[in-house]
């Protein structure tokens, strides 16, 4: 563990920390390169946190440092997306530099490390405190020069980040999401206020004079596509998905195993999607 000196994109912001300390096998000078921010719902729904894993791997596939929070949910999966794409990502705390937290997230932490960075104002041994997570909020902000929200409710750590970033004159992108769902009011809220949707992770590259890096596609045929293509429509239950394509059970279980495997289409709660980004 060391201290690092801020990136000016840090240190630009109203109210930067004091130092900055660090831990991890990656340069410091990352902090100092292009980076995204994707933040949102610790209890994010599969639909999230498949786009946050989708934005932090093709947003680091690109060139980008994915910053986050190591939180549950959204930040965790733009973390790992990140890490997929053998790209860096760089974790802010909320708690003393030695701490992983949560607990749960210490391999996560300790993976972050091996090609990242895991930062944070506080020295070590500094306990978590709830007060401490919006302070942290700041630098996530302050480290990107965008920010993308994926899912957050009225009242999420969430839209604070989106208010640093506006603050200080940075790009705001907001995933849309349904107006029945509470994951998705206070998103939905920064799109009436005028913040930037976000329909592909080119969005974002675009601010950053980048293109996606090619990304493989699926090869299914046959049933196994009819499948896909219902589920690229809608999400579906099994039984939602027997009676749209008139295939057997045994037989539409098959191609949902074979699609699984080709990394085209996920299930959560007995619901299948189709991969974003795939097909």
């Amino acid at each position: 563990m060391s201290t690092a000196p801020l990136p000016d994109l840090l240190r630009a912001i109203h109210d930067p920390p004091r130092r900055l300390y660090v831990r991890g096998q990656g340069d410091p000078q990352l902090l100092a390169r292009p980076a995204a921010a994707i933040v949102g719902a610790r209890a994010c729904s599969p639909y999230g946190a498949q786009v946050a894993r989708r934005l932090g791997r093709e947003l680091a596939a690109a060139g980008l440092v994915v910053v986050s929070g190591l939180a549950r949910g959204v930040d965790a999966e733009a973390h790992r997306g990140a890490l997929e794409a053998d790209g860096a990502t760089v974790a802010v705390l909320g708690c003393g530099i030695d701490r992983d937290y949560p607990a749960v997230h210490a391999r996560l932490a300790e993976q972050i490390c091996e090609r990242g960075l895991v930062v944070s104002e506080y020295e070590s041994g500094v306990e978590p405190a709830p007060w401490r997570f919006p302070a942290r909020n700041r630098i996530i902000a302050g480290l990107a020069a965008a920010t993308v929200i994926v899912e957050a409710r009225e009242r999420s750590g969430a839209l604070i980040t989106a208010d640093f970033a506006l603050e200080e004159g940075r790009e705001v992108f907001v995933v849309p999401g349904e107006i029945t769902n509470a994951l998705s009011a206070g998103t939905n809220r920064l799109l009436q206020q005028g913040a930037a949707p976000l329909l592909s992770p080119a969005d974002v590259l675009e601010v950053f004079g980048l293109c996606s890096a090619p990304e493989k596609s699926a090869r299914v045929d046959g049933e196994a596509r009819i499948v896909l293509e219902r589920l690229s429509a809608t999400a579906s239950t099994a039984d939602e998905l027997a009676r749209a394509t008139g295939l057997e059970p045994g037989r539409l279980a098959a191609m949902l195993v074979e699609l699984e495997l080709a990394g085209a289409a996920c299930e959560a709660g007995g619901v299948y999607r189709a991969v974003v980004g795939r097909g």
